[in-house]
């Protein structure tokens, strides 16, 4: 068993899609990247590569390349499955908490859910996402940027 972390980090500004867990969510501001920046699928994958002492997610996929230029985070993290399961490993299950204080994600949770699972080869019930604000402090508190936390267990198949 191996178990794995990640955080990640974005500044929301105007006139970008917010893109969460694969997930398109309206909202009058949007993550900025290289990539879609999304928060969650970065976390997620930087949880799975640090599990098996892989690097990061910037290692396996800079951002200097224009090869990830708006890429879709979806791809990201089926790499990233597709290099855990090159090293003999499968996940078990993840927890991931974002941290924001808009928009409200609850509507969209069981669909990022989904769409993870999916990517993961798990079922919804291994896939845990849970959100929280910061009682309008710091950065997250004035929406002007948002984290995703990851954690996730891996067996040898």
């Amino acid at each position: 068993m191996r178990i794995g972390s990640g955080v990640d980090f974005h500044q929301l500004v105007a006139g970008r899609d917010l893109w969460i867990g694969g997930i398109k969510i309206p909202h009058h501001k949007g993550a900025l990247g290289h990539s879609d920046a999304d928060v969650l699928l970065h976390a997620i994958c930087d949880a799975l590569l640090g599990a098996l002492a892989l690097g990061d997610i910037g290692t396996h996929f800079p951002d200097t390349s224009n090869e990830f230029k708006n890429i879709d985070s979806k791809i990201l993290l089926k790499r990233s499955i597709d290099l855990v399961k090159a090293e003999g490993y499968a996940l078990i299950n993840m927890d991931a908490t974002l941290c924001l204080e808009s928009p409200k994600i609850k509507p969209y949770v069981s669909l990022m859910q989904e769409t993870i699972a999916k990517i993961c080869e798990v079922t919804t019930k291994d896939v845990s996402i849970k959100a929280t604000t910061t009682e309008k402090m710091g950065f997250v508190g004035r929406e002007e940027g948002l984290v995703a936390y990851a954690t996730v267990l891996l067996k040898k198949i």
